[in-house]
């Protein structure tokens, strides 16, 4: 049986790796739709929580710039 201890950081590392999967999709379409993505946004999505890059990735579906992408 695992310890408590064990569980959260294998929930931990599963939340990690949604949250890089999710950035880097993002930041592929991105690169798709405008082609070269600006530093700013890169490093925004980088440090950004799962949650606002699922927001952000909603807004990309009807975005028409990088800047529509991240807005509120």
């Amino acid at each position: 049986m695992m310890s408590i201890f064990a569980q959260e950081m294998i929930t931990q590392g599963r939340q990690e790796g949604r949250k890089e999967e999710a950035a880097s999709m993002l930041l592929k379409l991105m690169r798709r739709k405008f082609g070269q993505t600006p530093d700013w946004a890169t490093e925004k999505i980088a440090v950004a929580e799962l949650e606002l890059i699922e927001t952000w990735s909603d807004n990309f579906v009807f975005a028409n710039s990088v800047d529509e992408v991240f807005a509120s």
